[in-house]
């Protein structure tokens, strides 16, 4: 006489690899639509470096370029603009997003130089609006320039970023105010890339650039 079968059992181990085991690539916040900012390591650098900054604000904070809203802005770019180890050179200010172009001594030098303006620019916003509270949705996205090329593609991005929003007509030679000119940075970089070499290749046709 034969024995019956073993019936095997499949047996859940621990430890290994599981769905959505982990912490989440992105995050959401109250209030906010969308995914956040991927928590993804921050690229290392240490010599200095041409840098694409983009930080959203949150939907409470209101429409930034408000003249209110813009002055206050404008005025703490202008305070941190020369502010150690992190300079902006670019920027533009959106309705609910800011854009700047920077150079950074480092990757310390930008997380500093980006947490000190977004505490100013919290600081400054909120006492304007009469509001307390987080102003930033999120950590800002931050993109090496590394090129002549990805430079002048990023200053014209970020320069011309209104055109690329509104849904009103503007005319060709249309110059944002709430925006630094292409050849009228904020403070004058030391960085050939953002000085000199970006120049030959803004007299190019302009390639895509990929936003944040």
């Amino acid at each position: 006489m034969q024995s019956p079968p073993q019936t095997a059992f499949d047996f859940r181990k621990r430890g290994g690899k599981r769905p959505g085991a982990g912490r989440p690539r992105l995050r959401e916040h109250p209030g906010l639509i969308g995914p956040g900012v991927p928590h993804r390591t921050r690229a290392a650098f240490k010599a200095c470096k041409a840098v694409h900054v983009t930080h959203r604000v949150r939907p409470g904070v209101g429409y930034l370029r408000k003249q209110g809203p813009a002055q206050v802005l404008l005025g703490a770019f202008r305070a941190a603009a020369a502010g150690g180890q992190m300079r902006i050179a670019h920027y533009s200010i959106q309705g609910n997003h800011l854009h700047f172009v920077v150079e950074a001594d480092g990757a310390e030098a930008l997380t500093r130089g980006m947490q000190g303006l977004a505490i100013r620019i919290a600081r400054r916003l909120n006492a304007r609006l009469g509001r307390q509270g987080p102003v930033f949705a999120d950590r800002y996205h931050a993109r090496l320039l590394s090129s002549p090329r990805e430079v002048a593609n990023a200053i014209r991005y970020v320069v011309g970023n209104y055109r690329r929003h509104t849904r009103e007509w503007l005319p060709p030679d249309f110059v944002d105010p709430l925006a630094s000119g292409p050849d009228n940075p904020l403070e004058p970089p030391r960085l050939w890339l953002l000085r000199i070499g970006w120049r030959n290749q803004a007299r190019r046709p302009a390639t895509p650039f990929e936003p944040p």
